[in-house]
């Protein structure tokens, strides 16, 4: 079924949908690694690591598991992020929807952030979050093994301050039912972080209910900082 022939307003289009973001989601994780889906062992090391910029964790290394299409966000990218967020996270709500290595959620937790739910489609990389976890004594980190679109739709309305949105390399149909799952759970005012290959264009975040409020472009990635726009009542 195409998405141009799904009718979003009825239950059965809506539960079509979820049918279809789902398989996405699970297709670009069984890309990256064939076996992901099936298998409960941890993700493979030794490919590389990425740093924890600021915070309480600042300079603490993350491993980068060895898995084709899983790209953490450069060191760069994540260090211009946290200056538009303004550096201390204290007593914001975070959902890192599409976790991979944990670096933003991690990066966000360590600017004290009060909670982080960090929600990853495969096991061993889920697996390999929780160690982290217990490695930084996390708290207020929270890993949820599962699918990204479903996880966003279980939160409660207004209950998100910052949703980090960085689906697997290749998914480009994750990105509207993400972002529209994220517009229902963000807060007033909330904000989401939306990572691409492509920039949005304003037309297309506000017919999601985002307006952009900052942009850069840093080889092939496209980070955006959006925030959630009231619709008029």
């Amino acid at each position: 079924m195409s998405r141009s022939a799904i009718k979003l307003h009825t239950p059965a289009g809506r539960k079509a949908l979820d049918k279809m973001m789902h398989e996405a989601e699970r297709r670009a994780q069984e890309q990256a690694d064939p076996k992901s889906s099936k298998s409960s062992r941890p993700a493979a090391a030794g490919a590389g690591e990425v740093r924890i910029i600021g915070g309480q964790w600042r300079r603490t290394r993350l491993p980068v598991a060895r898995q084709p299409g899983l790209r953490p966000t450069p060191d760069r990218v994540r260090e211009t992020l946290f200056n538009w967020l303004g550096q201390d996270l204290g007593g914001w709500r975070c959902v890192d929807a599409f976790a991979g290595t944990g670096a933003l959620g991690f990066e966000a937790a360590s600017r004290g952030a009060a909670s982080v739910f960090m929600n990853e489609l495969d096991a061993g990389l889920a697996q390999q979050l929780q160690g982290l976890k217990t490695r930084l004594r996390a708290e207020q980190v929270q890993i949820v093994r599962g699918d990204a679109i479903g996880f966003l739709r279980q939160r409660a309305p207004l209950s998100v301050d910052l949703v980090l949105l960085d689906p697997p390399f290749g998914a480009d149909a994750l990105f509207e039912p993400a972002l529209a799952a994220t517009h229902a759970c963000l807060a007033g005012g909330g904000l989401a972080y939306l990572e691409a290959p492509r920039q949005w264009s304003g037309e297309e975040l506000a017919a999601l209910g985002f307006a952009l409020h900052r942009h850069m472009k840093a080889g092939a990635v496209h980070a955006h900082l959006l925030r959630k726009v009231e619709s008029e009542s």
